[in-house]
């Protein structure tokens, strides 16, 4: 039964990932159907093991006090991972509180005034505001405003937003793996193994933003050319461009949900001294957002709800049973042995084979599955080979990260932006995008390799 149950688990979770891979569908519905076969499939008509589904579907820990105030106890998650489910959702609807006040809008076009609206410059400070934004809110956030203004200035001021917006995709998963609330990967992992946001400050923070240093004077090089072209055949008169403070739809309401933005970054960098959980830090931006929506305007707060991402939270959902599929049945533990058993004993193998499969997977499909299904890997090692599970964690972080930056869906921040970019009248096809992409992502890996090596070793 068992060996008949991991080729049942390892089936459904191949073929939900392949589904997800081809875009054909939205990605929450095959995880979904992925999840439902795991507990119909694996557990319940295989294994004949009901404990096995209340234990992966773990809704018992949000009734737990620890679950919302862990104090300086690390727990491992297993199974659904709900502190990342609700902090996720409880910032979704804190972003779109934002959004509805003009204050994305109103900081592009901020910056883009500040650098007279030269689009050399924009290029390296659109750059840098994307890695910085990334360090706190997700990089599809992050990127769906930003390609959009993107795309608005590169109409005004008549150059093509293509190359500012793969230089975009590529800052904020770099920016994104500093933190733990940058990229969902680093969520997943955060969460998962009790990590702070300051020990991905410490830990991956330092290499990240070396590697964003590297990547914009590589983007600058790569990129100036085309750009300054367009700009040598346009006077620049800045009074015919937006002011930014035409972007704040309400003063009062601007200052009180940037203040709210505030509090969630204090939280957030606190919280290993503040013992409060991710989930709770989620939860408090979400109640703060939407009780201010609804003391000023109902409508708003209804309006805010319903722009809530389901699809993704679904989705989170759905891939954390399929995963807890692969854990329950023990496909995860061989993989570890294997992993194991290849390094020989060596860390410096270890990492390297965690860093390095994990870029050039991220690559191919979607970080954030990849980063859920290697979590309890990485657990197994460590149980199971002694390797130092911090040491493999920071490996997993930066390899799905920043190898997620190789192709147009190597993570959802690429998947949005040249979707956006398309459905403007901008393109960006696969051999565009690698071209410069895959290049800098190896680059940027490969110091991360040598930075790990050095450190962990």
């Amino acid at each position: 039964m068992e060996t008949i149950s991991q080729i049942a688990a390892l089936a459904i979770f191949i073929i939900m990932f392949i589904v997800i891979t081809t875009g054909k569908v939205p990605r929450y519905i095959p995880a979904l159907i992925g999840g439902a076969l795991t507990i119909l499939i694996v557990f319940l008509l295989i294994l004949k093991e009901p404990h096995a589904v209340v234990s992966v579907l773990n809704f018992g820990q949000i009734g737990q006090l620890n679950f919302w105030y862990p104090g300086h106890e690390a727990e491992v998650s297993h199974g659904v991972n709900w502190q990342t489910i609700i902090f996720i959702g409880g910032m979704m609807i804190m972003v779109e509180g934002l959004g509805e006040v003009g204050f994305f809008r109103w900081l592009c076009l901020f910056v883009a005034r500040l650098v007279n609206y030269k689009v050399v410059p924009i290029l390296v400070a659109f750059m840098l505001l994307s890695g910085f934004l990334s360090m706190f809110i997700d990089s599809i956030t992050v990127m769906l405003f930003l390609a959009t203004v993107s795309i608005e200035l590169a109409r005004l001021l008549k150059f093509n937003p293509v190359p500012l917006i793969i230089a975009e995709i590529f800052a904020s998963n770099v920016g994104g793996s500093a933190t733990m609330s940058g990229d969902p990967p680093n969520i997943i992992i955060g969460t998962a193994l009790g990590y702070s946001f300051f020990d991905f400050v410490v830990n991956t923070g330092l290499i990240a933003w070396i590697g964003m240093i590297v990547v914009l004077v590589f983007f600058y090089f790569a990129f100036r050319k085309q750009l300054k072209a367009s700009q040598d055949t346009l006077n620049v008169n800045t009074s015919q461009y937006p002011d930014p403070k035409q972007a704040i739809t309400n003063k009062t309401h601007f200052l009180i949900n940037t203040g709210i933005f505030m509090l969630a970054i204090i939280l957030l960098v606190t919280h290993a001294q503040t013992g409060i959980s991710v989930a709770s830090i989620g939860v408090i931006a979400a109640v703060l957002t939407i009780g201010f929506a609804f003391l000023n305007h109902g409508h708003g707060a209804i309006h805010i709800i319903k722009r809530l991402d389901w699809q993704t939270l679904l989705f989170f959902f759905g891939l954390f049973v399929c995963v807890g599929g692969l854990e329950e049945t023990g496909v995860l533990e061989t993989l570890a042995n294997f992993i194991g058993n290849t390094a020989g004993g060596s860390i410096i193998i270890v990492m390297t084979i965690i860093l390095w499969v994990s870029a050039f997977a991220s690559a191919i499909v979607d970080n954030i599955p990849f980063a859920a299904t290697m979590v309890p890997v990485i657990v197994n090692l460590s149980h199971t080979g002694g390797f130092a599970l911090p040491s493999m964690a920071w490996a997993l972080a930066l390899g799905t990260d920043i190898g997620g930056n190789g192709t147009p869906i190597g993570a959802s921040a690429n998947v949005v932006g040249t979707a956006i970019a398309e459905k403007n009248g901008y393109p960006i096809s696969w051999g565009k995008y690698c071209k410069y992409a895959l290049p800098a992502m190896i680059l940027v890996v490969g110091l991360c390799w040598g930075y790990l090596v050095l450190r962990y070793a």
